[in-house]
């Protein structure tokens, strides 16, 4: 008889020793997320694999494996109630549809710019998708209800910058979530109107830092400062996976926090460079009071949208009780040396007690309660109960378990009896299968389902660049991967507060890299491998890179595309044909010029920060300004200018306009500075 997945600590469950464990789902489905998929009678697994433009099918009793060829980049995929599967092909601008029984595909619905979020309702007539941007406009993307039979739209609504995850909840609204502004917003599925545009996330994660909340325990005030009041706030980033609770009472959300406060780069002479052992302690690792420079984490919003999180300086929520009915914010490993880092897909398992999260960057599986009951507390006392070994908690650790798995895992499923897990590892092109073994969760087994498409080098740039658990990249303690900050390969839209200033991620998806030398805002940096060999050791912690993994690195790099631009296509109108004009009488080609639209020079375009908790230090740039990025896919890595002030384009070309710092622009007109930004998007 095969036992369920969490079987040991069920039983704890059953004994009193959780809550939350009655919740079983009223539908008895799989649960699934990200990449993969079951079928309900668990007989059909299925992959999408976004490097072979195909869907993998496995018979799940013989193993059996059957390709199906589906539209460009799939990376999410659907298993409706009626068996009808749906593919989001991210660069395909279209979801592709494949009927129970078939081995090819059925239909191709044409959306908008790279769908990466699907849904369905219930009697499976509606499908829902998350575009990244809507055909028109990069500055939103939109939310689409769909005819699940015809691909019909039904309605398109506008819903904020960069979303990506969807979940329907049971009052008739979704939860789309934004994903470099680590927000969510609340749709009416059957109007489209968006009833909340966002929540107080932020501000309830640091309460006690802004002032918002005294901290307290048995009712009486702690003595500060606080950790978090004197690193500074963090910001939610990265936000992608959702998922509602069994009861429908919560939205689980994927995320990663960023820190705001002023960064130890690990350089401990100079702050542009200097001698010194390599650290672990530039960015060092997450914990209470303490996050890291991104943290992996489960933020928890009630279904009318109000944020139910810990404050990252205490790690106490709202209330006793609040605290306890919910899922721990930050992940922490009880592990050492095994960090979590990427959660990227989630799935519940049978009683909705637990969450299973696949974490791309650290290549592992973790497994978390629904709620806090059980586990150890804000002041690192266990409070696990007797049955439960304190091992499988570790000291301050918030996941109950961690199970190692391929590369790159970006799809989770849990059968519907509990028995068993599987996981896409998107990298190795496989399937890990988990089950209950001597009381515990394992990886029983792989099967790789395809064969890498890309170059060698680029196979193991990617791994490099995404690994958060190679000790050549990283320590573990840190918990870091490159793909940390830059999210996706491109960037996350986050500020970060180093020594000599406010610095902004820059994208890297096909911006020519290899082209745009010397690197860093900064510019210190003459080239790839020095870049990589101070990140990797000062900051990263890692035992070193050498000339081979910077070829790999790089290789990667170059092979990534530029995102999709719903610019990409448009033709040479006469605003656009203005706009190209204005690009060389303003004299923007002096800087942004050649393929890569930079001369690779430095320049003080008049933007530094002079006020303000964290300002520029002109004089710690070795090269007299800035360095000049390139303007590739601009369209898409707002906010711009190296501090993120400027939301929109048109806001950075009337910042500053009348100094013709950056640019003759003081002549230019409000409609001249239209045509110019109907240009640039088209870059």
């Amino acid at each position: 008889m095969n036992k369920p997945l969490l079987g040991a600590a069920l039983a704890v469950c059953l004994a009193g020793g959780l809550t939350g464990c009655s919740n079983a789902p009223a539908g008895g489905g799989s649960s699934s997320g990200g990449s993969l998929g079951l079928s309900r009678d668990d007989a059909l697994l299925y992959a999408a694999d976004p490097d072979l433009d195909a869907v993998f099918v496995m018979n799940t009793s013989t193993l059996e494996v059957t390709k199906v060829a589906v539209g460009r980049t799939p990376e999410k995929l659907l298993v409706a109630p009626d068996g009808t599967v749906f593919v989001a092909n991210r660069f395909g601008r279209s979801v592709s549809v494949l009927r129970p029984g078939e081995a090819t595909e059925a239909a191709r619905f044409a959306v908008g710019v790279e769908p990466v979020g699907l849904a369905v309702s219930s009697d499976a007539k509606t499908l829902y998708v998350v575009n990244a941007t809507s055909l028109t406009s990069a500055e939103t993307g939109t939310l689409m209800a769909l005819d699940a039979a015809t691909g019909q739209v039904r309605f398109e609504t506008a819903v904020g910058r960069e979303p990506r995850g969807i979940t329907l909840l049971g009052d008739g609204k979704a939860a789309v979530s934004l994903f470099k502004d680590g927000d969510v917003v609340l749709v009416d599925t059957a109007s489209g109107q968006v009833v909340k545009a966002g929540t107080k996330v932020f501000e309830q994660l640091n309460r006690v830092t802004l002032g918002i909340d005294t901290p307290s325990f048995d009712d009486k005030p702690l003595p500060g400062p606080f950790p978090g009041s004197m690193s500074g706030t963090s910001r939610p980033r990265g936000m992608e996976a959702l998922l509602t609770s069994h009861d429908g009472s919560q939205v689980f959300a994927a995320s990663l926090i960023s820190t705001d406060g002023i960064l130890d780069t690990g350089k401990p002479d100079d702050p542009l460079g200097g001698p010194g052992e390599p650290s672990a302690a530039g960015y060092g690792g997450g914990s209470c009071g303490s996050t890291a420079v991104a943290s992996p984490a489960i933020l928890t919003f009630s279904a009318d949208g109000e944020a139910l999180v810990d404050d990252l300086a205490t790690c106490g929520g709202e209330s006793p009780g609040e605290q306890g009915e919910r899922p721990p914010t930050l992940l922490t490993s009880n592990i050492p040396g095994m960090p979590v880092q990427g959660p990227r897909a989630l799935a519940l398992d049978p009683t909705g007690s637990f969450l299973f999260i696949a974490n791309f960057d650290s290549n592992n599986v973790a497994i978390v309660p629904t709620t806090q009951k059980g586990s150890p507390s804000a002041f690192g006392v266990s409070t696990a109960p007797s049955a439960v070994p304190r091992s499988e908690f570790g000291v301050g650790g918030s996941v109950r378990q961690l199970v190692n798995v391929g590369a790159g895992p970006s799809g989770i499923a849990v059968t519907r009896d509990g028995t068993r897990a599987y996981v896409f590892n998107a990298f190795d092109h496989s399937v890990s299968v988990l089950e209950q073994l001597n009381g515990r969760v394992a990886n029983v087994g792989t099967t790789v389902l395809g064969a890498d498409v890309l170059p060698p080098d680029a196979v193991a740039g990617r791994k490099l660049f995404f690994s958060a658990v190679d000790s050549r990249m990283n320590n573990p303690a840190t918990g870091i991967s490159c793909g940390t900050c830059h999210l996706e390969g491109r960037e996350d839209g986050h500020v970060w507060n180093f020594p000599e200033g406010p610095r902004q991620t820059p994208s890297l998806s096909g911006r020519m890299l290899s082209k745009t030398a010397p690197f860093h805002w900064n510019g210190e940096f003459s080239d790839l491998l020095a870049f990589m060999s101070h990140t990797v050791q000062r900051r990263m912690g890692g035992s070193g890179v050498t000339p081979a993994m910077e070829q790999q690195v790089a290789a990667f790099i170059e092979s990534m595309p530029t995102p999709d631009n719903p610019y990409r296509d448009t033709v040479a109108t006469a605003q656009v044909a203005r706009g190209v004009a204005l690009y060389e009488r303003a004299q923007c080609a002096t800087c942004h010029v050649g393929v890569a639209l930079t001369n690779n020079t430095f320049a003080d375009v008049g933007t530094y920060v002079t006020a303000g908790r964290v300002v520029d230090q002109p004089s710690l740039l070795p090269h007299g300004g800035l360095n000049t990025p390139s303007l590739l896919g601009l369209a898409r890595t707002a906010p711009y200018l190296h501090d993120g002030s400027a939301q929109t384009l048109k806001a950075r070309l009337l910042q500053g306009k009348d100094t013709n710092r950056h640019g003759l622009t003081a002549g230019l007109t409000e409609a001249e500075v239209d045509d110019l930004v109907a240009y640039l998007q088209t870059l």
